[in-house]
Protein backbone atom coordinates (compact mmCIF):
# COMPACT_ATOMS: atom_id res chain seq x y z
CA UNK A 1 0.00 0.00 0.00
CA UNK A 2 1.29 3.35 -1.02
CA UNK A 3 1.68 6.03 0.95
CA UNK A 4 0.43 9.76 -0.19
CA UNK A 5 3.01 12.18 1.12
CA UNK A 6 1.80 15.88 1.94
CA UNK A 7 3.43 17.66 -0.83
CA UNK A 8 1.13 15.22 -3.71
CA UNK A 9 -2.06 16.33 -1.34
CA UNK A 10 -0.96 19.74 -1.33
CA UNK A 11 -0.58 19.11 -5.67
CA UNK A 12 -3.48 17.35 -5.68
CA UNK A 13 -5.57 20.07 -3.90
CA UNK A 14 -3.63 23.06 -5.88
CA UNK A 15 -4.96 21.01 -9.08
CA UNK A 16 -9.15 20.81 -7.59
CA UNK A 17 -8.85 24.61 -7.16
CA UNK A 18 -7.23 25.29 -9.75
CA UNK A 19 -9.37 23.03 -12.11
CA UNK A 20 -12.61 24.63 -10.50
CA UNK A 21 -11.40 28.35 -11.23
CA UNK A 22 -11.04 27.77 -14.96
CA UNK A 23 -14.08 26.14 -15.15
CA UNK A 24 -15.66 29.42 -13.72
CA UNK A 25 -14.15 31.60 -15.57
CA UNK A 26 -15.21 29.70 -19.04
CA UNK A 27 -18.98 30.36 -17.08
CA UNK A 28 -19.50 27.64 -14.37
CA UNK A 29 -20.96 29.54 -11.73
CA UNK A 30 -21.71 26.39 -9.72
CA UNK A 31 -17.59 25.99 -9.96
CA UNK A 32 -16.69 28.85 -9.46
CA UNK A 33 -19.04 29.00 -6.07
CA UNK A 34 -16.98 25.99 -5.09
CA UNK A 35 -13.84 27.38 -5.33
CA UNK A 36 -14.42 30.76 -3.92
CA UNK A 37 -15.79 28.51 -0.22
CA UNK A 38 -12.59 26.00 -0.70
CA UNK A 39 -10.21 28.70 -1.04
CA UNK A 40 -11.87 31.00 1.90
CA UNK A 41 -11.20 27.77 3.86
CA UNK A 42 -7.73 27.89 2.92
CA UNK A 43 -6.80 31.25 2.98
CA UNK A 44 -8.96 31.25 6.56
CA UNK A 45 -6.24 29.15 7.86
CA UNK A 46 -3.43 31.45 6.52
CA UNK A 47 -4.55 34.44 7.82
CA UNK A 48 -5.66 32.94 11.14
CA UNK A 49 -1.43 31.75 11.70
CA UNK A 50 -0.81 35.23 10.65
CA UNK A 51 -3.06 37.23 12.46
CA UNK A 52 -2.66 35.23 15.92
CA UNK A 53 -3.04 38.54 18.10
CA UNK A 54 -6.27 39.04 16.92
CA UNK A 55 -8.15 36.45 15.38
CA UNK A 56 -11.53 38.65 15.31
CA UNK A 57 -9.90 40.40 12.04
CA UNK A 58 -9.43 37.55 10.06
CA UNK A 59 -13.02 37.13 8.73
CA UNK A 60 -12.64 41.06 7.07
CA UNK A 61 -9.62 40.37 6.06
CA UNK A 62 -10.69 37.07 4.16
CA UNK A 63 -13.39 38.73 2.80
CA UNK A 64 -11.38 41.57 1.24
CA UNK A 65 -8.99 38.55 -0.38
CA UNK A 66 -11.58 37.17 -1.46
CA UNK A 67 -12.66 39.68 -3.07
CA UNK A 68 -8.98 40.70 -4.35
CA UNK A 69 -9.29 37.29 -5.81
CA UNK A 70 -12.76 37.77 -7.73
CA UNK A 71 -11.44 41.08 -9.07
CA UNK A 72 -8.28 40.24 -10.46
CA UNK A 73 -9.00 36.54 -11.72
CA UNK A 74 -8.90 37.84 -15.59
CA UNK A 75 -5.25 38.04 -14.27
CA UNK A 76 -4.46 34.80 -13.64
CA UNK A 77 -2.83 32.32 -16.12
CA UNK A 78 -3.25 28.37 -16.74
CA UNK A 79 0.14 27.97 -16.90
CA UNK A 80 0.94 29.55 -13.48
CA UNK A 81 0.99 28.02 -9.99
CA UNK A 82 -2.49 28.74 -8.77
CA UNK A 83 -0.70 28.97 -5.16
CA UNK A 84 1.72 31.89 -5.82
CA UNK A 85 -1.12 33.75 -7.75
CA UNK A 86 -3.66 33.24 -4.65
CA UNK A 87 -0.49 33.82 -2.38
CA UNK A 88 0.77 37.10 -3.85
CA UNK A 89 -2.61 38.66 -3.62
CA UNK A 90 -3.12 37.41 0.42
CA UNK A 91 0.39 39.20 0.95
CA UNK A 92 -0.59 41.91 -0.65
CA UNK A 93 -3.90 42.47 1.56
CA UNK A 94 -2.11 41.71 4.51
CA UNK A 95 0.55 44.18 4.07
CA UNK A 96 -2.40 46.65 3.72
CA UNK A 97 -4.13 45.31 6.68
CA UNK A 98 -0.82 45.49 9.16
CA UNK A 99 -0.34 49.22 7.54
CA UNK A 100 -3.93 50.46 8.53
CA UNK A 101 -3.64 48.77 11.93
CA UNK A 102 0.07 50.27 12.21
CA UNK A 103 -1.73 53.82 11.96
CA UNK A 104 -4.64 53.31 13.79
CA UNK A 105 -2.52 52.14 16.59
CA UNK A 106 -0.38 55.16 16.27
CA UNK A 107 -3.53 57.62 16.38
CA UNK A 108 -4.28 55.98 19.80
CA UNK A 109 -0.40 56.59 21.83
CA UNK A 110 -0.67 59.24 23.81
CA UNK A 111 1.50 62.55 23.21
CA UNK A 112 3.95 63.44 25.41
CA UNK A 113 5.67 66.31 25.44
CA UNK A 114 8.79 65.92 27.61
CA UNK A 115 11.29 68.33 26.39
CA UNK A 116 8.56 70.48 24.68
CA UNK A 117 10.34 70.41 21.18
CA UNK A 118 7.21 68.99 19.44
CA UNK A 119 6.15 72.28 17.50
CA UNK A 120 10.21 73.41 17.57
CA UNK A 121 10.84 72.30 14.10
CA UNK A 122 8.83 71.33 10.93
CA UNK A 123 9.52 68.17 8.57
CA UNK A 124 7.57 68.25 5.87
CA UNK A 125 10.14 67.51 3.46
CA UNK A 126 8.53 63.21 3.54
CA UNK A 127 5.35 64.20 3.20
CA UNK A 128 6.13 66.34 -0.08
CA UNK A 129 8.28 63.89 -1.78
CA UNK A 130 5.81 61.46 -0.80
CA UNK A 131 3.13 63.65 -2.83
CA UNK A 132 5.93 64.34 -5.76
CA UNK A 133 6.84 60.84 -6.51
CA UNK A 134 2.73 59.79 -6.51
CA UNK A 135 2.19 62.81 -8.76
CA UNK A 136 5.14 61.49 -11.10
CA UNK A 137 4.25 57.72 -10.79
CA UNK A 138 0.77 58.59 -12.20
CA UNK A 139 2.46 59.96 -15.14
CA UNK A 140 4.01 56.50 -16.13
CA UNK A 141 2.15 53.88 -18.01
CA UNK A 142 0.67 50.94 -15.89
CA UNK A 143 3.07 48.51 -17.52
CA UNK A 144 5.93 50.84 -15.65
CA UNK A 145 4.12 52.49 -12.56
CA UNK A 146 2.60 49.07 -11.09
CA UNK A 147 5.98 47.19 -11.17
CA UNK A 148 7.53 50.15 -9.26
CA UNK A 149 4.72 50.50 -7.02
CA UNK A 150 4.76 46.54 -6.21
CA UNK A 151 7.94 45.92 -6.16
CA UNK A 152 10.75 49.00 -5.22
CA UNK A 153 7.58 50.60 -3.06
CA UNK A 154 5.73 47.71 -1.29
CA UNK A 155 8.75 45.09 -1.48
CA UNK A 156 6.55 42.49 -3.28
CA UNK A 157 9.36 40.20 -5.43
CA UNK A 158 9.30 40.58 -9.13
CA UNK A 159 7.26 36.95 -8.92
CA UNK A 160 4.79 38.52 -6.71
CA UNK A 161 3.85 41.52 -8.88
CA UNK A 162 3.65 39.18 -12.35
CA UNK A 163 1.58 37.40 -10.83
CA UNK A 164 -0.44 40.21 -9.17
CA UNK A 165 -0.67 42.58 -12.51
CA UNK A 166 -0.36 39.49 -15.06
CA UNK A 167 2.92 40.87 -16.66
CA UNK A 168 5.47 38.08 -17.16
CA UNK A 169 8.59 38.46 -14.57
CA UNK A 170 11.00 39.82 -17.46
CA UNK A 171 7.86 42.32 -18.47
CA UNK A 172 7.85 43.31 -14.22
CA UNK A 173 11.60 43.59 -14.69
CA UNK A 174 11.57 46.06 -18.07
CA UNK A 175 9.26 48.16 -16.65
CA UNK A 176 10.67 48.45 -13.81
CA UNK A 177 14.31 49.40 -14.99
CA UNK A 178 12.28 52.04 -18.27
CA UNK A 179 9.71 53.63 -15.23
CA UNK A 180 12.83 54.75 -13.30
CA UNK A 181 14.80 56.03 -16.15
CA UNK A 182 11.30 57.89 -16.70
CA UNK A 183 10.68 59.50 -13.61
CA UNK A 184 14.97 60.36 -13.47
CA UNK A 185 13.76 61.92 -16.72
CA UNK A 186 11.04 63.63 -15.02
CA UNK A 187 12.89 64.49 -12.21
CA UNK A 188 15.70 66.03 -14.01
CA UNK A 189 13.30 68.13 -16.57
CA UNK A 190 11.81 69.44 -13.56
CA UNK A 191 15.08 70.77 -11.89
CA UNK A 192 15.79 71.98 -15.03
CA UNK A 193 12.21 74.06 -15.40
CA UNK A 194 13.18 75.85 -11.30
CA UNK A 195 16.82 76.83 -12.50
CA UNK A 196 15.22 78.95 -14.98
Amino acid sequence: MQRTTSQEVLIAREAQLQALLLRGMEGDGAAYREFLAALGTHLRAFLRRRLNQRPGEVEDLLQEVLLAVHNARHTYRAEQPLTAWVQAIARYKLADHFRAFARREALHEPLEDDDGELFAVEDDEPAQASRDLGKLLQQLPDKQRLPIVHVKLEGLSVEETASLTGLSSSAVKVGIHRGLKALANMIRGLRSDEDQ
